[in-house]
């Protein structure tokens, strides 16, 4: 979402920790982090320990929470869940109905969709895709051009 970060628009407000754009039908809770280049809109929930920095952006129904962190140019959206202590981040998206938890990364331009489960300690990168109803656990490392899918 394209957004003067410097004026406030009508329906949002400044994250009372970190100072970033939040849509007023958002949650963002006191403890959590939201950048002040970060957006955080929809009904989109952000809470717990979570940070979102840099221009990173949760929206839809999205949750980020536990120990969470989206930066960069990240995105999360639609249903999708990213907690524990994952991370979201370069110019990765998590999407859909996917769930990102545990102690993983998904970084670069990786994307996770559909109705996917990434968690242990695996890593999602390079512009690899996770979908469908695909299960990416343990320590497994899915990059390149890889897409991994049910």
């Amino acid at each position: 979402m394209n957004m003067n970060m410097n004026k406030i628009p009508e329906g949002w407000h400044r994250h009372s920790n970190g100072g970033g754009l939040v849509q007023d039908t958002a949650k963002v809770e006191p403890e959590a982090y939201v950048g002040k280049d970060a957006l955080v809109f929809g009904d989109a929930r952000v809470f717990g320990n979570a940070r979102v920095l840099g221009n990173a952006e949760v929206s839809g129904n999205a949750r980020v929470f536990g120990n969470a962190r989206v930066f960069d140019n990240a995105e999360v959206s639609g249903n999708a869940w990213v907690s524990d202590f994952a991370r979201v981040f370069d110019n990765a998206e998590v999407s859909g109905n996917a769930w990102v938890f545990g102690s993983v990364r998904v970084s670069d331009f990786a994307l996770v969709f559909g109705d996917a489960r990434v968690f242990g300690s695996a890593r999602v990168s390079d512009n690899a895709e996770v979908s469908g109803n695909a299960w990416v656990f343990g320590s497994a490392r899915v990059f390149g051009s890889a897409q991994v899918s049910e």
